[in-house]
C-alpha cells in the first residue's frame, strides 16, 4: 500500500505499519477528534482548560504510534520517505 491508502486504512479504524521500520511490533492508528468532559481530565490543566470553556472541550483527532519499546507517541509525523513509501501494510 502507499500512503494514501494507509491513511484511507487509519480513518476506516485499522492499524497501518511500514514493512521496512526497524523497530518490531511498531504501529499507528487514529485516535479520532472528540468531546473531553472536564470530569474525564485526570490531568490538571487539560481539566482548568475544560472547565474554563463551559466543561467540556473538543479534542482534535490524532495519529499515535506504539514504538519499538512499547510507548505510545502522541502526535506522529511523517517523514517524506514515510509518505513516499509503498510497503504500508494493515496489521492486527
Amino acid at each position: 500500500m502507499d500512503f494514501g491508502d494507509a491513511l484511507r486504512a487509519l480513518k476506516a479504524g485499522a492499524k497501518v505499519a511500514r514493512q521496512g521500520w526497524n523497530g518490531k511490533g511498531m504501529y499507528l492508528w487514529l485516535l479520532p477528534a472528540a468531546t473531553i468532559k472536564a470530569e474525564w481530565c485526570r490531568e490538571e490543566h487539560l481539566k482548568a482548560v475544560a472547565e474554563a470553556n463551559g466543561g467540556e472541550i473538543e479534542a482534535l483527532g490524532s495519529i499515535r504510534m506504539m514504538t519499538a519499546d512499547r510507548k505510545i507517541l502522541t502526535g506522529w509525523l511523517a517523514s517524506q520517505t514515510d509518505m513516499l513509501a509503498e510497503d504500508w501494510v494493515v496489521v492486527e
